[in-house]
């Protein structure tokens, strides 16, 4: 494993890897147009408590997750791995390497949000010990 990978072969992403990131989030359908994702991969990269972990197959990323943490809660984002490659680990090796990295700063706590109605994802985390928590996510956009 090379410098920054962990055992599931995960990477931190560098920044000449956004647009191979974007285009992979376009396809597994996690871009929205109110989200500039080029804007978000840079903001993750940019923090000392964020970054985007990527895996690596014969040279083109096919999974990733930005991960981060408020000093008290950890938080996963775009996590994906390559449609054509589903069924092969890398959604569970991704979240793998997302864990260990908030581990490895001290984070006990993991929440993510998956829309309404994606009972594919809510199954995926489900089937990795997530449960859902009786709160209501409200947000207000500052810019």
């Amino acid at each position: 494993m090379g410098q920054g990978d962990n055992e599931s072969g995960a990477r931190a992403a560098r920044d000449g890897d956004g647009p191979a990131l974007a285009a992979l989030w376009a396809d597994c359908g996690l871009t929205r147009p109110w989200n500039d994702p080029a804007q978000d991969f840079a903001f993750a990269l940019a923090g000392p408590a964020s970054t985007v972990l990527a895996i690596e197959r014969e040279g083109r990323i096919v999974a990733s997750a930005m991960v981060g943490h408020d000093g008290h809660r950890g938080a996963v984002y775009y996590v994906a791995a390559d449609p054509a490659m589903r069924g092969q680990g890398l959604g569970r090796a991704i979240m793998a390497a997302a864990e260990d990295w908030l581990k490895a700063r001290g984070v006990w706590k993991l929440n993510l949000m998956v829309r309404r109605g994606n009972e594919a994802a809510t199954g995926f985390y489900a089937g990795l010990g997530y449960g859902e928590e009786a709160v209501v996510v409200m947000s207000k956009r500052l810019g």
